[in-house]
């Protein structure tokens, strides 16, 4: 059952938070949601993009910081943003409290090992059951669906968009964590919640997923600022776009002077994406 939080009028359309019990990662999750004006028209069906945030993130820091809802009004796109791990009472944390694994850092896998598989179900929950209540209960175009989303969300909406093809019609990021089998922060997770077996890494990785499972039909777009200071150590963009290379897969990654890891970068480029999402979901 869907409870709502709080909504809010915001450029003519509906900023909203809301709750459901969750039967794939077994707790309340929470997630919000984005309706533009355009579904005040009850026979419109909008084509959806399902945002992902990075490391320590929740539902709301997209949804104050990105600067997305003007545009995404002018252009008619419901916005979702879930949260990034699971939580609550039972639900297992880092037990030194670190930021990079646990709560709110799901990396939106499919956690296989304990303690976190009981739990720890993100990849299932976003394209399964929240993509189902999401459908059930908002004025989505089940045929024109993205995904975006920045560092460990940026991951995620690499690897879920080059997984589940039928699924999602574009996806674009921001300084994503193209390659979490080669970096600090992808070893400590998916050694956590995959195990020590580097082969069972190739499904979280976007780099082994294009390299084994080949090209895409649309492209991708990706933003990454040369000031970032995870470039070098954790992020790697020039491995994805050597790999998009070597398999044909058409990817435009912009190198952004001067630009951090931030939200100020982000809202900088926000528009571009949602105009390059708009422009792939409404294509014939």
């Amino acid at each position: 059952m869907l409870e709502t939080i709080s909504t809010t009028k915001i450029f003519e359309g509906t900023q909203g938070i809301f709750t459901h019990e969750s039967a794939v990662c077994q707790c309340t999750m929470r997630f919000a949601v984005f309706v533009p004006p355009q579904a005040r028209d009850k026979a419109v069906r909008l084509p959806v993009l399902f945002w992902l945030s990075g490391l320590t993130c929740t539902e709301e820091n997209f949804i104050t910081k990105a600067g997305a809802q003007k545009i995404a009004a002018e252009l008619g796109l419901v916005i979702v943003a879930p949260d990034t791990s699971p939580r609550g009472p039972g639900v297992p944390d880092d037990p030194d409290g670190a930021y990079d694994l646990g709560l709110g850092a799901g990396f939106y896998v499919n956690a296989t090992r304990a303690p976190w598989h009981m739990h720890y179900q993100m990849e299932d929950y976003i394209t399964r059951e929240l993509m189902g209540v999401i459908k059930g209960q908002f004025p989505v175009d089940v045929n024109a669906i993205g995904i975006f989303g920045h560092s460990m969300g940026g991951h995620g909406a690499l690897t879920l968009y080059l997984k589940h093809r039928n699924l999602y019609r574009s996806c674009t990021a921001f300084a994503p964590i193209v390659a979490p089998s080669s970096v600090p922060w992808g070893k400590k997770a998916l050694t956590a919640y995959l195990g020590p077996d580097e082969n069972a890494w190739r499904n979280a990785d976007a780099v082994a997923l294009l390299t084994d499972r080949g090209p895409t039909q649309t492209s991708i777009l990706i933003d990454q600022g040369t000031e970032d200071p995870f470039l070098d150590d954790q992020l790697k963009p020039q491995l994805f776009a050597r790999a998009a290379q070597n398999t044909g897969q058409s990817v435009r990654l912009r190198m952004q002077p001067g630009y951090d890891h931030t939200y100020n970068f982000i809202a900088t480029f926000m528009e571009d994406h949602l105009r390059w999402h708009h422009q792939q979901l409404t294509q014939d």
